[in-house]
């Protein structure tokens, strides 16, 4: 049994229904890839870390791969770390979790959004006084920051 599989077989015996991957993608500046949902869109408005749902028969790597792919248009070389997860209530009402990963991208020149208004790159510090975020965001980015950035300076 992988690493994704015990993690969704938790999620299970949890009552998780829904399970959905997010992937941090951090520049040279360290600053964090964030995109805004269409105003139209479920959680509209909000800035977010790119990801979505898994579909059936699809391991939770390559939903993580295709995802961010479909959503940036960035190409994922590999996942790098499992930071956390978080649980919510999806715009159906079934329990949902996400697992959140960091991940290194090929290249960041090319974004393309297919499901979003827009993208910025922030800093830890614009994070945590962006209203946008909603706090189980903010505190996957503050995992990662801690134990990826901060620790090394």
């Amino acid at each position: 049994m992988s690493f994704f599989d015990v993690l969704i077989e938790n999620g299970k015996k949890d009552g998780i229904v829904k399970n959905v991957v997010g992937g941090i993608i951090v520049n040279k500046n360290n600053e964090f890839l964030l995109m805004t949902r269409k105003q139209d869109d479920f959680l509209g408005g909000i800035d977010e870390i790119p990801g979505g749902n898994i579909e059936e028969n699809e391991t939770m790597g390559e939903a993580l791969f295709r995802e961010i792919k479909e959503e940036t248009n960035l190409d994922v070389e590999r996942i790098l770390n499992y930071i956390n997860s978080f649980d919510y209530e999806s715009r159906s009402g079934k329990k949902a979790r996400e697992y959140n990963f960091s991940v290194k991208v090929k290249s960041i020149d090319n974004i393309k959004l297919s499901e979003h208004d827009s993208y910025k790159w922030q800093s830890i510090k614009e994070i945590r006084k962006n209203p946008k975020i909603t706090d189980e965001v903010k505190y996957t980015l503050e995992i990662y920051y801690f134990n990826f950035i901060e620790s090394k300076i």
